[in-house]
């Protein structure tokens, strides 16, 4: 049965991605690094911040890491002072914490990324477990996020929902052994089905409580587009 929800944060909780892509591709042209529209979509995958540097500019030293880290947070900033949620999300959020339901975040963001942007948000105090990249070695589609904060919210996996947008979340989410709804925008939907989502939605303002848990049901409904 349902007794947890994790959510991712970019793309699930935050409407972010546009700032990120323009903050990264700013980055790359400021190391002389171009980076076509198509290729710089990898950004969106949902993976650890180290991870997307090494993808893209090869062998860096940990001073690099953290250096060019740093300046791509800064150009985040300055790119979302304006950040709002994902459509649905404050209500779908109220329904949860009405129902009992208790929350976790699972980002491969940086903690004090996550945090600003929650606090910036007012969503801080809706998540009882925060995990972010920071908290782990392999960012997804390794399970490690998600099951860190299974630990910390002291729910067995197969009775956790997690709402992700990306295929290495969705992916890291069924290796945790636990349901997927995917947030699909942009056409995304039959790659986050493909991935193994239990239920593609555009966004949250459909999403019904009463039908995710049928989900941990036997015999639930296949994942719809």
């Amino acid at each position: 049965m349902l007794q947890a929800v994790i959510f991712d944060m970019d793309g699930v909780i935050v409407d972010s991605h546009p700032a990120h892509m323009r903050a990264w591709k700013t980055l790359f042209h400021s190391l002389g690094k171009e980076v076509p529209e198509q290729e710089l979509s990898f950004v969106l995958e949902g993976r650890k911040r180290e991870d997307i540097l090494r993808h893209f500019l090869a062998d860096l030293t940990e001073d690099q890491v953290e250096s060019y880290g740093a300046r791509k947070d800064a150009l985040f900033r300055a790119a979302a002072p304006d950040i709002k949620t994902i459509q649905g999300v404050p209500e779908f959020l109220d329904t949860l914490e009405a129902a009992g339901v208790p929350m976790a975040l699972g980002s491969s963001a940086s903690r004090s990324r996550a945090t600003r942007l929650l606090e910036q948000l007012d969503l801080k105090h809706r998540f009882q477990v925060i995990v972010t990249g920071d908290d782990v070695s392999k960012g997804k589609p390794d399970p490690a996020i998600f099951c860190l904060a299974a630990q910390g919210l002291q729910v067995d996996p197969e009775n956790i929902l997690v709402c992700e947008d990306a295929v290495s979340g969705v992916e890291a989410a069924k290796r945790a052994g636990m349901k997927c709804l995917a947030i699909a925008a942009n056409g995304r939907g039959p790659m986050l089905k493909d991935a193994g989502a239990d239920r593609v939605l555009p966004d949250f303002t459909s999403a019904g409580l009463e039908d995710l848990r049928g989900l941990f049901a036997n015999g639930s409904r296949p994942a719809e587009s």
